[in-house]
């Protein structure tokens, strides 16, 4: 028996949970994909069997599933929970080019192991344009080193020009931009790859390109505040964040003070 949950749904990936509560060693009947996937495993652990190679999946072995791939699947340790991430064919391309893979499985070490658990922290605060890309990206980055046969677009050399590329991206966060209100299109927007963008912007600024747009927000807010805002729910619509909670942490890890403490703060001043 196998349970799924969607912990985050985009136009360009799909990221679920997925229970299974198997316990049978015999192999499963082939299951097929039509899109690229990752699949982490949380708890317990499984067999995966592809072009006749077999492997033990658990929270140290992960692997790639390419379109097309016939797999079976055995529980003889009983059931699992994994994080399946399904990355449409356009996306995939973007990243990790048009090489074949050399392997579909890879090692998941400590530092990967963090990736994941905060690509999963920041599902939950609904800032899926950023916040999720951004981790997402790091984890492929990661995973595409292992598997890959040949060079990708997260490999190629950060120039000079990517200084234009930052400057572009910078002006269109601060413009609101339709486009760089989630970081894939704003990549796209620039036509640049992603990868490239966030490591070359990360280089300039000293900060993430995340933690950039989130300060330009903030701006927003402590402005929408000082000229007398009083619905925190409304602000956190206008100014694109998932609900009002996430406003208020988002504040918070940048000035140390709620919005609503910088809203009295803010009108005593004045």
């Amino acid at each position: 028996m196998r349970t799924v949950a969607d912990v985050a749904v985009g136009p360009d990936f799909t990221i679920r949970t997925v229970t299974c509560h198997d316990d049978h060693t015999r192999w499963s009947q082939p299951e097929s994909r039509e899109e690229y996937n990752l699949v982490l495993a949380r708890r317990g652990r499984f067999r995966r069997r592809v072009d006749g190679v077999c492997a033990d999946i658990d929270a140290t072995l992960a692997y790639v599933g390419v379109p097309g791939a016939e797999e079976h699947f055995a529980h003889p340790a009983g059931g699992d929970i994994c994080t399946w991430i399904n990355l449409r064919p356009p996306l995939w391309f973007k990243l990790a080019g048009d090489t074949l893979l050399a392997r579909s499985t890879f090692y998941v070490d400590a530092q990967l192991d963090l990736i994941h658990r905060r690509m999963l922290t920041a599902a939950r605060t609904g800032d899926l344009g950023y916040a999720l890309a951004q981790q997402l990206l790091e984890a492929l980055s990661d995973i595409l080193k292992q598997v890959n046969a040949g060079p990708t677009p997260a490999d190629v050399p950060i120039h000079d020009t990517d200084r234009a590329a930052v400057a572009a991206a910078r002006e269109a966060i601060l413009t609101d931009h339709p486009a760089a209100h989630a970081l894939l299109p704003l990549a796209a927007l620039l036509a640049v790859s992603p990868f490239r963008l966030s490591r070359a912007f990360s280089r300039e600024m000293g900060v993430s390109v995340t933690y950039y747009r989130n300060r330009v927000r903030v701006t927003r807010a402590l402005d929408r505040l000082e000229h007398g805002e009083d619905s925190l729910a409304v602000l956190a619509a206008d100014l694109g964040f998932a609900d009002q909670a996430h406003l208020c942490r988002t504040v918070r890890r940048h000035l140390d003070h709620t919005p609503t403490a910088l809203r009295r703060l803010l009108r005593s001043s004045n």
